[in-house]
């Protein structure tokens, strides 16, 4: 069973960074591809940004040049860095991975943005 651990969440100011890591129980390159998803306060979950195992990635336009998506395969670890962040940057984020059919989330961290 595979395991998604996310860490890094936590209160900033607005303009500021925050960068989230997700720890795989196995190789990140047994996944399709990995993401970070978030979900507010009353609203859907979202796709911020994705990562494939052939290292193309794609964000939400929302997030587009302040938030980087990465991974270190000797770690079996997705980050997403967070720069410039904004108040509608709140939200608890999760990090999924996809392997063949099967979805595998984590159990989220929340970010706060204040004004």
């Amino acid at each position: 069973q595979v395991q998604l651990v996310e860490s890094g969440g936590g209160l900033v100011q607005t303009g500021g960074s925050l960068r989230l890591s997700c720890a795989a129980s196995g190789s990140i390159f047994s996944f399709n591809a990995m993401g970070w998803y978030r979900q507010a306060p009353g609203k859907q979950r979202e796709l911020v940004a994705s990562l494939t195992s052939g290292g193309s990635t794609n964000y939400v336009d929302s997030v587009k040049g302040r938030f980087t998506v990465s991974r270190d395969n000797a770690k079996n670890t997705v980050y997403l860095e967070m720069n410039s962040l904004k108040p509608e940057d709140t939200a608890v984020y999760y990090c999924a991975a996809q392997q063949g059919i099967r979805w595998f989330w984590g159990q989220g961290t929340q970010v706060t943005v204040s004004a």
